[in-house]
């Protein structure tokens, strides 16, 4: 007999909040409870045969989302149509909870699911993975430095082409909107990867819900180091990376300068001939723009291989200059690396002194000064960065769930968790 039903929701069944969604869902299932994992329709679904896989809306209708947020400033009001036939499907499904990962990304009419929530007395687990939903447009300001989000996004320092783009800045009415949209809610919890976004939310007008912070979780099944010397000479042979050299390893899913991609330009330049930088997760239109002194690999949905270059690298680098807690850097250890990051938002939190450093941000000298201690006098050993990444094991991390969705069932006071 199931404990409960529950329902989670997210941009994407992919990337890094798919798989968290998904192993989320994992973990719940085999505590017992029904769980349905649940994104818009996108031109390749990989889940389509899962059964507990809802996948809603429709391509067109997302496009126009899309167009009708440019033209107005306003995300997440539109896709009615696409809304009302997956709350018809939440109806039947008649969920517990409704688990909420990102839910911007113009797929979703949001004042219609949170007053369904409310007016169903649903209790909801929203787990945030960036800050978009207690701002009026940006999903991260440490760029911009503003801290208008505070007082109501007045004046938005946001640039109006990046995402969500909107050709008139509604960010006042935005914030307004969502304080409305999404306060109220009578039995629910705000879930964050780390202590600074923690923090964030008690500044903001989400305030009023209870807080609990955990961690993002990896598979370490699939996350370790690579001893197979074979295996590792043939990685590298693949992407004609030169074994005597030392490999500076960046990864990330868009490549831009919120992820660093200038830092690792002039890393190249830098260096010196011992060292060779190798970014994964480049699209081939950013791969134009780099020199032929780094090695561009495309995002590989291959975890296994992934977790090679991750052990075929000599250091691991996040010159993030915007971000929560970045499961990257996590995998990168589990692999036996160590790390090395700009001080920016939840990213140093994973690293402590026996596994990586933590340079402030935009500090490129000192970048380089760390990379020369990690490779020239084997700052950090295997066994510790391996050690260190075993505290987030997803199964350890990913039951802490269980609790709250106990709770939230059997619990009416939301205030006890």
């Amino acid at each position: 007999m199931s404990k409960g039903t529950i329902v989670e929701i997210n941009s994407s069944d992919g990337g890094s909040t798919g798989n968290i969604m998904h192993m989320i869902a994992d973990a719940a299932r085999e505590n017992g409870y029904t769980c349905y994992t649940s994104c818009p329709v996108r031109r390749k679904n990989n889940r389509k045969d899962d059964k507990y896989h809802l996948t809603f809306g429709s391509l067109i209708e997302k496009k126009i989302h899309i167009i009708l947020g440019k033209l107005t400033g306003l995300t997440g009001y539109f896709s009615v149509f696409d809304t009302i036939v997956f709350l018809k499907r939440l109806n039947a499904i008649h969920p517990d909870i409704i688990h909420l990962h990102n839910i911007h990304g113009s797929y979703l009419c949001l004042p219609m699911l949170f007053r369904y929530i409310k007016k169903n007395n649903i209790a909801m687990v929203w787990t945030f993975h960036d800050c978009w939903a207690f701002t009026g447009r940006c999903p991260h300001f440490l760029i911009s430095n503003c801290e208008n989000w505070k007082i109501g996004c007045r004046e938005c320092k946001y640039p109006h082409k990046d995402y969500p783009e909107a050709y008139f800045n509604q960010a006042r009415k935005m914030w307004k909107l969502k304080k409305s949209w999404f306060t109220g809610i009578k039995n629910g919890i705000i879930v964050t990867p780390s202590s600074w976004l923690a923090q964030l939310v008690k500044e903001s007008f989400l305030n009023e819900y209870p807080l609990r912070i955990i961690n993002n979780g990896i598979d370490l099944s699939v996350f370790h180091p690579l001893h197979d010397s074979d295996e590792l000479h043939s990685l590298k042979r693949e992407y004609n990376i030169d074994e005597g050299k030392y490999i500076v390893l960046g990864v990330a899913s868009i490549w831009n300068y919120k992820k660093g991609l200038d830092v690792f330009v002039e890393l190249s330049d830098r260096l010196g001939p011992n060292y060779q930088v190798v970014l994964v997760g480049v699209d081939q239109k950013t791969k134009q723009q780099l020199s032929s002194s780094i090695i561009a690999i495309e995002q590989t949905e291959n975890q296994e291989k992934l977790a090679g270059l991750y052990s075929a690298a000599t250091v691991f680098v996040n010159p993030t200059r915007e971000d929560n807690f970045p499961t990257v850097n996590i995998e990168a250890l589990a692999c036996g690396t160590p790390v090395i990051t700009f001080n920016t938002g939840g990213s140093p939190e994973c690293i402590d002194e026996l596994c990586g450093y933590v340079v402030e941000k935009g500090d490129i000298s000192g970048l380089i000064e760390k990379i020369n201690c990690v490779c020239m006098n084997s700052a950090f050993s295997e066994m510790n960065c391996v050690n260190r990444a075993r505290q987030f094991e997803q199964g350890n991390v990913y039951t802490k769930y269980m609790d709250i969705f106990a709770k939230l069932i059997f619990v009416s006071d939301v205030k006890t968790i």
